[in-house]
């Protein structure tokens, strides 16, 4: 089954914080919490990109990732990320809020997918929907994991 990108993503509008509020987790997401996935755009198709997180408990040791993002050239929502060269992955943005508040990372083997937000929570209702959306999409989200968030007021 074909996976569904969002259409006309607005690189710009993109770039930024996103606060990881479930996943399916790959090997090393299992039991972070404070995870963000941040973004910013560096030589025209290349997404700078940075992913920390506290593993094992808001205590826990700070860690982080520094993988590289490529835009492909036909659509700005499918890109690729190099963690480790000269390896790929494949990284789809499956849908963004009109208001930019809210997103679903995705990719076609279905996976793996994260569901992020501008802010540390979510309203239930938007999480519902967003579930809902990688459901029709193919995704087993019996497998989706909530991302626990606490930070300073």
């Amino acid at each position: 089954m074909q996976m569904r990108v969002a259409e006309e993503l607005d690189l710009t509008r993109f770039m930024g914080e996103w606060y990881v509020i479930a996943n399916i987790p790959t090997a090393f997401e299992k039991n972070i919490y404070n995870a963000v996935e941040s973004y910013r755009q560096t030589d025209g198709d290349k997404i700078a990109t940075r992913f920390r997180y506290r593993k094992g408990g808001f205590d826990g040791p700070e860690k982080a990732m520094n993988p590289t993002g490529k835009v492909s050239e036909d659509n700005n929502a499918v890109w690729s990320m190099q963690f480790i060269w000269p390896f790929k992955a494949e990284y789809l943005v499956m849908h963004i809020s009109p208001d930019y508040q809210h997103t679903i990372i995705g990719r076609t083997k279905r996976d793996y997918a994260w569901l992020m937000s501008r802010e540390p929570e979510m309203d239930d209702e938007v999480y519902r929907r967003m579930e809902q959306i990688l459901s029709e999409a193919g995704y087993d989200v019996t497998r989706l994991q909530k991302v626990p968030q606490r930070w300073p007021e």
